[in-house]
């Protein structure tokens, strides 16, 4: 009985040295890329000097907000955090895509999230000066982020009323709709690109590949309250998405309440991508290939990959953004160019050195 218990726990402990080893190794990625946020730039810092300067504000010693200090903590540091956060949400997201629809193929905008929010966003930034602006004057700065999230939620309920018939949501009929979606949604923006102005064109343009320029904390606080509980939720979900992989009956037999898991993935992607459009704008590629990535580093076990995406995303996407105000300084490149550049090379070359190609 003893050798049995010993070698029925062996694989078990084993599993949990190994996803504690990788955590650990990329919270010291986060860590060492976001030393390095607060740190480049025009102004260089070195490490120590960043340091100083944080614990001098969490401790409260900071008696005036000038020079470094004025840089960390009022520019790269809001900036670093909702860097941060985005990254960990599109990240997660994937990784609850891909266990969702079983396909690691899935990525957050199948669902019309990102679809949506796009839609509503350029419909903030070409009508709203044509229609709003002359009854209530210029909209406000927090229209465009308020439009898009509000864009995002509403697309995926709207999906979400489709794909359910009698309590049960069909998954292949939710991707049929957001792919439909998402290319009514790709028309109607063309439309809104030809009607837009110089500026509106620029707007749509820049907003449509994604920065973290404008970052604040105001952006910070307003986008915490949607993306860090279902950062910390998400990891709950990694039992039900297990058994999801042997299929939705087999699932169903194991105990797990099937439509409950797929209800909560499809909110916690739609919460989560729809505030860091909001925030960022279209930011692509981190969602299909970090998830990806780790599945074939380190398998598809979600109680490993959902934290572990988290985790790579964040340090992926503060990375991209660091290359992107410091590679072409005092220009700025958008992150969304970067996060693509970076991305789909480094996953073709994975494609290519995996022997089974797709096959997981």
């Amino acid at each position: 009985m003893t050798a049995l218990a010993l070698h029925d726990g062996g694989p078990r402990f084993a599993l949990r040295e190994r996803t504690a080893l990788l955590l650990a190794a990329l919270a010291a990625l986060v860590l060492l890329t976001s030393l390095a946020a607060l740190g480049l730039g025009a102004t260089g810092l070195a490490p120590a000097r960043v340091f100083g300067i944080v614990a001098d504000a969490l401790t409260g010693r900071t008696a005036a907000m000038e020079g470094d200090a004025l840089i960390v903590l009022q520019v790269r540091l809001p900036r670093l955090l909702l860097g941060l956060l985005i990254g960990a949400a599109l990240a997660s997201s994937g990784a609850l895509m891909q266990g969702l629809f079983r396909n690691p193929l899935a990525d957050p905008g199948l669902v019309g999230v990102s679809a949506g929010a796009a839609l509503a966003a350029a419909a903030t930034i070409v009508l709203g000066d044509a229609l709003l602006a002359p009854l209530i004057g210029p909209l406000p700065f927090h229209a465009l982020p308020v439009g898009a999230f509000a864009g995002g939620l509403l697309t995926t309920l709207a999906l979400y009323l489709v794909a359910t018939r009698g309590g049960r949501t069909s998954i292949a009929t939710m991707l049929l709709a957001g792919v439909a979606f998402g290319a009514l949604s790709g028309a109607i923006m063309g439309l809104f690109s030809y009607l837009s102005d110089d500026r509106q064109l620029r707007d749509l343009a820049f907003w449509s590949l994604g920065s973290l320029s404008g970052a604040t904390w105001t952006k910070v606080t307003a986008a915490t309250p949607f993306i860090l509980p279902m950062l910390l939720a998400t990891p709950f979900l990694a039992r039900g998405l297990n058994a999801l992989s042997l299929g939705e009956a087999e699932a169903y037999h194991l105990g797990v309440p099937v439509q409950r898991v797929k209800a909560l993935a499809i909110l916690f992607v739609a919460v989560a991508v729809g505030a860091s459009v909001a925030a960022a704008g279209m930011i692509g590629f981190v969602g299909i290939v970090v998830p990806h990535v780790l599945r074939l580093l380190a398998g598809a076990d979600h109680r490993m990959l959902l934290p572990a995406s988290a985790l790579l995303g964040a340090a992926l996407l503060v990375a991209a953004d660091t290359v992107a105000r410091t590679v072409a300084a005092p220009a700025e490149l958008p992150i969304g160019i970067l996060t693509a550049a970076i991305g789909a090379p480094f996953f073709l070359w994975l494609l290519l050195r995996r022997p089974g190609g797709m096959a997981l």
